[in-house]
């Protein structure tokens, strides 16, 4: 354990911040599958896709993940779409 007041803050933050951030990128995640493995039609792919689009902004905005990451993440997602329904 921490002998000084401020490294007992530090862990409790970084608890904090350790659970938010896992609960973003899980969603994220779980939001991403449901587009790639779901048997849905192409409106609700384009709701779930926007959805995604705006967690994964969310996301690079508060440094949980490196906004060129979410870029590829949503360029993959958009690809996916596209392919899927291009018949």
């Amino acid at each position: 354990m921490p002998e000084h007041k401020s490294c007992e803050k530090r862990l409790k933050q970084d608890k904090r911040r350790n659970a938010r951030n896992h609960f973003v990128k899980a969603t994220i995640s779980t939001l991403s599958k449901k587009i790639t493995k779901g048997n849905l039609d192409k409106e609700q792919c384009l709701a779930i896709l926007r959805e995604v689009f705006s967690k994964l902004d969310k996301a690079a905005k508060t440094s949980v993940i490196h906004k060129r990451t979410a870029a590829r993440r949503k360029s993959r997602l958009q690809e996916f779409i596209n392919k899927k329904f291009a018949e």
